[in-house]
This record gives structure tokens, C-alpha cells and sequence, in this order.
């Protein structure tokens, strides 16, 4: 089942690049005590994430921390290294968190995993989007397959 908005966002650990490396970051090191405008995609580097996802997010940043977003963070079931290679290359890091969920426990734990096994990727994340307020769910935006509508930054931006 998936979460719902009024829940609280289940335990897990991100991995984060850093200056100093990869580093491990929990629901309560992202979420607590802030208003988090939270995305997740499919794959990193995949055309839509690239192309229109991510950059909205890059975009609107501003825009979404002028009505309150204390952060703003990207995720994906890759690996640290990926997120933090897209990140640099999309020009992220200055405006939005890449947090790794190698393994997809976040994604299964929150109940939108995705078996893309068909497509050659095996389990990754459903796309969607979320307003988190210290750690609960105010708001949960998630795409019918293949389809990118209700978890842009623009839709979020109509949302607060």
C-alpha cells in the first residue's frame, strides 16, 4: 500500500555525495523540523528525468523556497555516484539534494516502487512528488506510467 498524505515518512537511509565522499542521511537528517519538496524518478539520466524533470526543479527553486520549501530533493534508485555525476552535470547541486536510494528501500518503504524490469532496469521508483512537512505528508503527487503531469515543480509551485 502506498503512503498517503497525513503519513509519516517511513525510516531509511539516503546516500549523499559530498565533498568528503558518499554519506549516509536518514529521513530525520532530511525531513526534520523543514518543509521538503521532495521528487522522485525512475532513473537518473533517463530522457524525461533529464530532460524536463530535474530542470524544473533547477528552475523553480527559487521560486518553490520563496513559498517556504526549506530544501528541495531529487531521488532515485541508483547508486551515490550516479546521483551525484547527474547532479553536477544537470547543475543541481547548488539547488537540489541527489539522494541515492541504491537499493530501493525508500521506494518500496513509501509503497511506489516499480518493476522496470521490462524495460531492462529492474525495481526503481514510481515518479511522483511530495510536499513533507517535519517528516509528514502534506501533499503526494504521483504519475500514472509514462506520464509527467501532476509531479512537476510547476504543479508543486500551485500546491502551497
Amino acid at each position: 500500500m502506498s503512503i498517503k498524505v497525513g503519513d509519516k515518512l517511513p525510516e531509511a537511509t539516503f546516500m549523499e555525495m559530498t565533498e568528503d565522499g558518499p554519506q549516509p542521511r536518514t529521513t530525520a537528517d532530511v525531513f526534520g523540523g523543514k518543509t521538503v519538496a521532495l521528487f522522485a524518478v525512475p532513473g537518473a539520466y533517463t530522457p524525461t528525468c533529464s530532460a524536463r524533470h530535474l530542470p524544473g526543479f533547477v528552475d523553480k527553486a527559487g521560486d518553490l523556497k520563496a513559498k517556504g520549501v526549506d530544501d528541495i530533493v531529487c531521488t532515485s534508485v541508483n547508486d551515490v555516484f550516479v546521483m551525484g555525476a547527474w547532479g553536477k552535470d544537470a547543475d543541481a547541486n547548488e539547488s537540489v539534494r541527489m539522494l541515492a536510494d541504491g537499493n530501493g528501500a525508500f521506494a518500496k518503504a513509501v509503497g511506489l516502487e516499480l518493476d522496470a524490469s521490462g524495460f531492462g532496469m529492474g525495481q526503481r521508483s514510481q515518479r511522483y512528488s511530495m510536499i513533507v512537512k517535519d517528516g509528514v505528508v502534506s501533499e503526494l503527487n504521483v504519475e500514472d506510467g509514462g506520464e509527467f503531469k501532476v509531479s512537476s515543480a510547476d504543479y508543486m509551485l500551485n500546491q502551497l
